[in-house]
């Protein structure tokens, strides 16, 4: 029997970010004045404090800027899924989030690593999360 999924609480806010995110886009908002990207999503620009902003599509590139490897589940929805890793992505239009690098061994992840976006639905519920795979 596995865990329940860990889903982010979805709220009238970052709903754009989770809607594009089923459908396979990478969005994030830019504040309308400064045009600065941000992440993570938030009511006003952290440059400018301008409350305007455009959800827009990212090109869903980036590199690895850091990560870890987890040996252990911290959380039993996890445990399907050690040895993990977590890393630090660096996106092309400079943001920076979270997330996991799939598709190859933990061992072959490194820093510098080009990545793109790819989309990884959390089974029993209609969230959709954005991992990053080699480039």
């Amino acid at each position: 029997m596995s865990a329940t999924p860990i889903v982010p609480t979805i709220t009238e806010e970052n709903r754009p970010f989770w809607d594009a995110a089923r459908a396979e886009r990478l969005e994030m908002q830019r504040c309308s004045a400064c045009r600065h990207v941000r992440y993570p999503i938030s009511a006003v620009c952290p440059r400018c404090l301008d409350a305007a902003a455009e959800w827009i599509e990212l090109s869903g590139r980036g590199s690895v800027l850091s990560f870890v490897v987890f040996e252990r589940a911290y959380n039993p929805a996890w445990a399907d899924r050690v040895p993990y890793n977590v890393a630090l992505i660096q996106l092309a239009e400079g943001p920076r989030m979270f997330s996991n690098v799939v598709g190859v061994p933990n061992e072959a992840v490194v820093v510098g690593m080009p990545v793109r976006v790819v989309f990884e639905p959390v089974a029993g519920t209609d969230v959709v999360l954005p991992r990053f795979a080699p480039e």
